[in-house]
């Protein structure tokens, strides 16, 4: 497995970080919580050589989704999220886009994803974790051959992630 970790500087300043997972046989990737900067994304999916199979949300807020739409035209990449979260992202007070200034923000997923699902990487197994706090619909993916955790906003480093933000609507 190859993973780069990109610091993608958000609308209101802070940093998201943004995955991207490739099998380095197969050449097929992921993109986890893409924030912006869709051609950042892109250019380190050619330098990996691969082609980018899944965008993949952890959850609906526009510091995480921000670059799905550019990224999505760019690659033709499947958007995946969870059932709760697909209803999310179509509402600005829950999706947090008007707090951040984006007034127009369109976030389109193709397919819903629900707790114990599991994707493919090329040979790269990962299972869908439903971790509802941060959002109702907030998951978690894990690999257990490759023993990592993408948890979105779900872990902060020493902490859980806010949980006082508006939810489902």
């Amino acid at each position: 497995m190859i993973l780069k970790r990109l610091k993608i500087e958000t609308m209101i300043g802070n940093f998201t970080n943004c995955y991207v997972v490739s099998d380095e046989e197969k050449k097929e990737a992921m993109v986890i919580d893409p924030a912006g900067d869709a051609e950042k994304i892109v250019e380190t999916i050619e330098l990996l050589g691969a082609k980018l199979k899944y965008i993949y949300l952890t959850h609906c807020h526009a510091d995480h989704t921000a670059g799905v739409e550019e990224l999505k035209k760019a690659t033709g990449a499947t958007v995946l999220v969870h059932r709760i979260e697909y209803e999310n992202l179509q509402n600005p007070d829950v999706n947090l886009s008007k707090l951040v200034g984006i007034y127009d923000m369109k976030v389109e997923a193709d397919s819903r994803v629900d707790e114990g699902d599991t994707l493919h990487i090329g040979d790269i197994e990962f299972k869908v974790i439903h971790t509802p706090g941060h959002t109702n619909g907030g998951t978690s993916l894990y690999s257990g051959k490759e023993k990592i955790l993408f948890s979105g906003d779900t872990l902060f480093k020493g902490t859980y992630g806010r949980c006082d933000l508006p939810t489902r609507k």
